[in-house]
C-alpha cells in the first residue's frame, strides 16, 4: 500500500460528508500543514482524487473540490444504470448481499419518522453498494464506489435533502420487494424506472439553481 493512501481515504471521506463545499478551493500549504503531510505527499493524493472526479485543477486558481454540472449527473446516472440494472437483472435472489440491502432499508425506514436526512441518505447510498455486490465483483464495486463519490457531491449542491431521499426509501422498498417476489429482471425495470426517476429530480434541482 503507498503512502498516500491513507490520505486520500481521510480527504476523499471529508469531501463527501461536505466538509468542504463544491466548488471551494483546497489550500495546498494549509492543508499539509493541517494533516501533517509533505506538500509533495499532498499533491500526489490530490492526483488520486482528481483522478477519481472529487477534485480538479483550475488554471490560475489551484485545487478546487470538483462542482458537478448538468452533464456531468446525466453521465453518473448513465453510468448508474449499466451498472447496477446490469447486476440486478443477474442477481441471485438467495445472495448474501440481498440481506445487506434488506438490512440498509430497514435502517432509512427507521429514521424517516425523525426526518434524519443524513442517515437517510446514507442508508439510501448503501442500498445501492449492496446491489452492487450483489455481482461480486471488486473491480465494479471499486468502479461504483467512484460514482458513488461524485454522486454525493451532486447531493451537497442540492438543498433539499427531503426532496433527494425521502421518495426513494419508498422506491429501494419497490425494488427489494419485486426481486424477493417476482426476481431479477422484473426488479431491474423497476430499479431502471427508480433510476430515471431519481435523475429527473436532481436535474429538475440544477435548472431551477441555473447550473449547467
Amino acid at each position: 500500500m503507498s503512502s498516500h493512501t491513507p490520505l486520500v481515504g481521510l480527504l476523499r471521506e471529508r469531501i463527501i460528508e461536505g466538509d468542504f463545499a463544491p466548488g471551494s478551493r483546497l489550500s495546498e500549504s494549509g492543508l499539509a500543514e493541517q494533516m501533517d503531510v509533505s506538500r509533495n505527499t499532498l499533491r500526489e493524493a490530490f492526483r488520486v482524487l482528481a483522478e477519481q472526479g472529487l477534485i480538479e485543477h483550475v488554471p490560475h486558481r489551484g485545487v478546487s473540490v470538483a462542482s458537478p454540472g448538468i452533464a456531468d449527473v446525466v453521465d453518473i446516472y448513465r453510468a448508474r444504470r449499466v451498472i447496477e440494472c446490469t447486476t440486478l437483472r443477474n442477481a441471485e435472489p438467495e445472495h448474501p448481499a440481498v440481506q445487506l440491502m434488506k438490512d440498509s432499508l430497514a435502517d432509512a425506514e427507521k429514521h424517516l419518522p425523525d426526518e434524519n436526512w443524513l442517515r437517510v441518505g446514507s442508508a439510501n447510498m448503501a442500498f445501492h453498494d449492496a446491489i452492487v455486490a450483489l455481482a461480486d465483483s471488486p473491480r465494479l464495486a471499486r468502479t461504483y464506489r467512484d460514482v458513488a463519490a461524485e454522486l454525493r457531491l451532486v447531493f451537497l449542491e442540492i438543498d433539499d435533502p427531503r426532496a433527494l431521499h425521502e421518495p426513494f426509501v419508498r422506491r429501494n422498498r419497490g425494488v427489494l420487494n419485486t426481486l424477493l417476489d417476482q426476481g431479477p429482471t422484473p426488479a431491474a425495470d423497476e430499479l431502471e424506472r427508480y433510476l430515471l426517476a431519481s435523475e429527473r429530480t436532481v436535474l429538475g434541482a440544477f435548472t431551477r439553481m441555473g447550473r449547467r
